[in-house]
């Protein structure tokens, strides 16, 4: 049973939620100029190479999850969201429709509880404190445990940064010693919460009583059809299931491959590195990856192929960089259609296009609904097909999920580390949680000519017939 708040987390809360709200009521006058020099600011205070690395690597330390070596290479995902702030206003008037007579203003959305996951400590605060700096909101950041001195390490670069520029620094405060009351006290106090975290932190975050933005889980699934490009579906699939050991919800998890290019696809990824696991060996993997309740292990989450195959109990040779298991059945029986967390992609054959459509369906039924997928095809019709059926909020075209689908800088969707699932995914927002999300909106409308249609032309066929 969960424990109650303590008065002094309770005092903190408090005392924090009053140093932001008084943080915010003193930048209230900054105009554009000024705020996005200080975006500017903390984009290279925290995304200069030797900073975000260093305090990267610190997170996989900390945590035990991810890649090490890799981590570091997240920090481009910074770059996106500094430009996509920079082209955009936050202050003021920021859209105007004269044929409609409206007038837009951005106004803040006041102060902010944000919820880290442990898989991105170095990255998801400078995210959130760009796109808030932008809308002069205040944020409190509410680490993982498992990762909270990195999460308060990277706050206090960003707290440095606005003091040395003569902004008030209480814009971001990190909680040092986090608890589950705690958080939930906050998400109660402040006027929004982002909640990019695990599935029990988002719920809580709905029932805070205020407004949240969460994210849902991924089953990330791609599908290769007869006109795919079989090297680059490979490549970008290989780059997407080890981006930081597919810690990442956007990992490829789950490959559909039209027969005739079944085994060359097979073979091709061994080619970029992967290891086939036979009939034995997936079973081992299976005992390990998941607990008798289905439930995946934190053992073997975000760790080296050759972490996981020990675990199992087998080897795999040094130069392996993901597993590979055949698989056919589809179902919450059976664990490999679920999302995997880990470098393991599970490959299947499909017969009929008809087929794939209903086999993406049923992996989805799994788990993962709301959150993407991606086809490997140059056949439009087939491209066309998958968008209307699958019940995902992004779909990449001969693109790796894991690097494009909170953006990209050869795709324009926009640059974030939260993606909404929409009302599939038990989500508010199907969008990538961007600078629109930070801000409240005054709607300014002035009087037009009429519009209003007839009602022979509201009505079309029905004008003057009988009731139906």
């Amino acid at each position: 049973m969960a424990r109650e708040i303590t008065p002094e987390e309770k005092q903190l809360a408090a005392a924090m939620v009053t140093k932001a709200r008084a943080a915010m009521d003193a930048v209230k006058d900054y105009d554009q100029e000024r705020v996005d020099r200080l975006c500017r600011a903390l984009g290279w205070a925290t995304a200069n190479e030797k900073t975000f690395v260093r305090i990267a690597q610190m997170g996989v330390d900390e945590s035990g999850v991810g890649d090490r070596a890799g981590r570091g290479a997240k920090r481009f995902k910074i770059h996106g969201i500094l430009r996509d702030t920079l082209r955009q206003k936050s202050i003021g008037v920021i859209e105007t429709d004269e044929a409609k007579g409206l007038v837009k203003y951005a106004k803040p959305a006041g102060v902010i509880a944000s919820l880290i996951p442990m898989t991105n400590p170095e990255l998801t605060p400078p995210g959130t404190g760009i796109y808030a700096m932008k809308c002069k909101d205040a944020v409190i950041f509410c680490p993982h445990p498992r990762s909270k001195k990195t999460t308060f390490e990277m706050v206090e670069v960003m707290r440095k940064t606005l003091k040395k520029l003569g902004a008030p620094e209480d814009l971001f405060q990190c909680v040092e010693k986090p608890s589950i009351p705690l958080t939930q006290e906050l998400m109660a106090t402040c006027d929004l919460t982002m909640a990019t975290g695990g599935q029990p932190m988002v719920r809580a975050a709905y029932s805070s009583g205020k407004p949240a933005f969460g994210v849902g889980a991924g089953n990330s699934t791609i599908v290769v059809d007869d006109t795919a490009d079989v090297p680059d579906a490979a490549r970008n699939t290989r780059i997407s299931k080890t981006s930081d050991f597919g810690s990442g919800c956007s990992a490829d998890g789950n490959m559909l491959v039209d027969a005739k290019l079944y085994d060359a696809m097979i073979a091709q990824l061994q080619t970029e590195g992967g290891y086939l696991c036979n009939d034995e060996e997936k079973a081992k993997l299976e005992r390990v990856l998941w607990d008798a309740e289905g439930h995946r292990t934190l053992e073997t989450v975000a760790v080296a192929a050759q972490r996981i195959a020990e675990v199992a109990g087998f080897t795999i040779p040094d130069d392996r960089k993901f597993l590979i298991v055949r698989q056919q059945e589809i179902g919450k029986q059976h664990r490999f259609s679920s999302e995997k967390l880990c470098v393991v992609l599970a490959v299947y054959r499909y017969q009929t296009w008809e087929q794939a459509l209903q086999m993406v369906q049923a992996i989805y039924e799994v788990g993962g609904k709301g959150h993407s997928c991606g086809i490997y095809s140059f056949n439009d019709d087939h491209i066309d097909a998958l968008a209307r059926v699958a019940p995902v909020s992004r779909m990449m075209v001969r693109q790796p999920q894991s690097k494009a689908n909170a953006g990209a800088f050869n795709n324009g969707m926009p640059m974030t580390s939260s993606l909404g699932c929409g009302i599939w995914g038990g989500n508010i927002t199907n969008e990538n949680i961007h600078l629109k999300h930070y801000m409240n909106v005054t709607w300014v409308s002035r009087p037009i000519p009429e519009d209003r249609p007839s009602e022979a032309e509201l009505f079309g066929e029905f004008y003057q017939t009988e009731a139906l």
